[in-house]
């Protein structure tokens, strides 16, 4: 199958809730962290799918640790090779919904955090898209924007504590995909963004199903771009040719500023968060696709810095972590 102009752009340059009703969880677009009343938080990131020259569909699932700096591991497999999926975690399984295989898929995989294993299709989105944005409440996950192949503004939302299908719950404030996702533990938000480029910072409540509204922009218009999460702060990293790293808070609706780079410009990163670091993983540089590991500190505004690398290269992946 032909790559579109966006492909060639990127290549060439129950229990979750009642459980866990402690914890405060935070995900992204593929990028997410949970913190614990206790301290605790996710061990592992994931990376799971993408998209490696050739052209080739990966269904590859990698999870590295965050406790030490490290290489990451294949440990299980998609139910289907493809690329441009969302990812959703809850505190014990990482989700990869939709994507393109090709060609676009509703599928909504689930694959567990506390074995290496592959993912089994616990469901459908409403309708088959790619480039959509990812973010995750402590019971539900959910799907924003993307392309059917149309660009839309749906928001989808699927439960953690029962496999099933999602729902269409709300729109974002304008339809486009390649955004990132991030999540407080009330919101979910989506990032920047096309057609062209966008820097829209969009925000949409947990507590009820809505619509989500225009809230601020990031530094910078982009596309293909990764999202992190802390508790108190989202985080917008890479791009189409940029490194920037941007953060915009979650107590006040604000713009976002630039607090660092990443340790080159990448596009199509994955997004993961632990409770102290983001990290951005793979993506597309102008030699090819990368497997590069990016992690940057919440506590200080600084530059990311490479601390592993993927056991494969590769690029337009969803991340995950728990």
């Amino acid at each position: 199958m032909p790559l579109s102009f966006l492909d060639i752009t990127v290549l060439s340059p129950p229990s979750d809730a009642s459980a866990n009703a402690n914890l405060q969880y935070n995900i992204s677009t593929a990028s997410a962290e949970w913190v614990s009343a206790g301290g605790g938080g996710p061990v592992s990131g994931y990376t799971s799918g993408g998209f490696a020259p050739g052209p080739t569909r990966l269904n590859t699932i990698d999870k590295f640790l965050f406790a030490s700096n490290g290489n990451a591991t294949d440990v299980g497999d998609l139910t289907q090779g493809r690329y441009n999926p969302a990812g959703q975690s809850s505190s014990v399984s990482g989700y990869s919904s939709g994507g393109n295989a090709p060609p676009f898929v509703n599928t909504i995989d689930k694959f567990p955090f506390s074995i290496d294993s592959s993912a089994s299709d616990v469901g459908d989105l409403t309708s088959p898209r790619d480039g959509a944005a990812g973010q995750s409440s402590s019971t539900s996950g959910y799907s924003s924007g993307g392309s059917t192949p149309g660009i839309v503004n749906t928001i989808d939302k699927f439960s953690f504590s029962t496999d099933g299908n999602a729902s269409d719950v709300g729109d974002i404030s304008e339809a486009r995909r390649l955004s990132a996702g991030q999540s407080s533990s009330s919101s979910g938000y989506s990032s920047g963004g096309n057609p062209g480029s966008r820097a829209t910072i969009d925000k949409f409540p947990f507590s009820s199903d809505g619509n989500a509204t225009d809230v601020g922009d990031l530094s910078l218009a982009r596309f293909y771009v990764a999202g992190q999460s802390s508790s108190t702060n989202g985080y917008a990293s890479g791009g189409v040719q940029i490194n920037t790293i941007d953060k915009f808070p979650f107590s006040s609706d604000a713009n976002a500023t630039d607090v660092g780079d990443l340790t080159q410009a990448r596009s199509a990163s994955a997004g993961q968060s632990s409770s102290v670091s983001g990290y951005s993983s793979g993506g597309g540089t102008p030699s090819g696709s990368a497997t590069t590991i990016d992690k940057f500190p919440f506590a200080a505004d600084a530059n990311a810095s490479d601390v592993g690398d993927l056991s494969q290269s590769r690029q337009r992946a969803a991340g995950q972590q728990g």
